[in-house]
């Protein structure tokens, strides 16, 4: 039996590294998870479902409300509910560098994907969170959030500072509603 028997993941960023792993175990430990990203990743599926899991792969680009909320409806529509969101997408260009060298095109599409994806995630997802008798988020941040980092990227830092801003606010604003919200931080992988 698992600690999470019984539940719906949806995990951002899931066709490979963290998000990847994160949908592997949360699969090993019961839930049912919708593998989301740009590109469905039927690789990651045939992996969860070979180890007795079940799962399938969506196609979303985060920055997109509408790609976003077509995947929480899939979600729900193929599991019955959603109790844990997972915003792990993310993006680190290598363009993105010091304050005075950094594109602005560069921190424009970080921050969409970064801040905002995480944003219209919740949005769409924390109501059927609540539909579902409440649950979890966990939105990945980053720990130069917290310390700034000793390799110039400025536009990543700001947007992880970003989604540790709003995953407090958040908390706040859902924790009445059944929804709990946390940030991780976590440092180099």
């Amino acid at each position: 039996m698992g600690r999470l028997d019984g539940k719906v993941a949806l995990i951002t960023g899931a066709g490979g590294g963290m998000g990847r792993v994160a949908a592997e175990r949360f699969a090993a430990e019961g839930a049912k998870v919708a593998v989301v990203d740009v590109e469905a990743n039927q690789e990651v599926v045939d992996a969860i479902t070979a180890a007795g899991g079940e799962a399938i792969a969506l196609a979303a680009d985060v920055r997109s409300f509408e790609q976003v909320s077509a995947a929480v409806d899939a979600t729900v529509d193929a599991f019955g509910g959603l109790h844990v969101l997972y915003n792990n997408a993310g993006i680190m260009p290598p363009d993105d560098g010091a304050t005075l060298d950094t594109p602005e095109s560069t921190w424009d599409v970080v921050m969409e994907v970064n801040v905002q994806g995480v944003w219209l995630c919740c949005k769409y997802g924390i109501p059927a969170i609540i539909a579902s008798g409440g649950g979890s988020i966990i939105n990945v941040s980053s720990l130069v959030a917290i310390m700034g980092s000793a390799t110039a990227q400025i536009a990543y830092t700001a947007s992880k500072g970003g989604v540790l801003a709003m995953s407090r606010e958040m908390a706040i604003e859902h924790a009445k509603d059944g929804v709990r919200i946390n940030s991780l931080c976590p440092g180099p992988i």
